[in-house]
């Protein structure tokens, strides 16, 4: 990962975000020497997305077990029922 000044991010941001969609390599962009943002790709974005809303639905999952909120699978499949018709 590479990292970038916000100067340079407002001087050369045509050609940054141009190395960004080349390379796919994340950019950090500091602020006074403190990161203030990520620069990722539309692509990586979009897999750290989706990979997000599946650990929180593992995670959902988790609790739910914990929580002792679980059906059998003829439960399941009898809920199921009126949707898959």
């Amino acid at each position: 990962m590479r990292t970038e000044l916000v100067t340079t991010l407002k001087r050369q941001a045509t050609e940054l975000l141009s190395e960004l969609e080349r390379n796919k390599e994340t950019i950090l962009i500091t602020q006074h020497g403190v990161p203030s943002a990520y620069l990722v790709d539309v692509e990586t974005y979009d897999t750290l997305q989706q990979r997000m809303s599946l650990l929180e639905g593992i995670a959902r999952g988790g609790k739910a077990v914990e929580e002792k909120r679980t059906l059998t699978h003829a439960q399941a499949k009898k809920r199921m029922k009126r949707w898959l018709k």
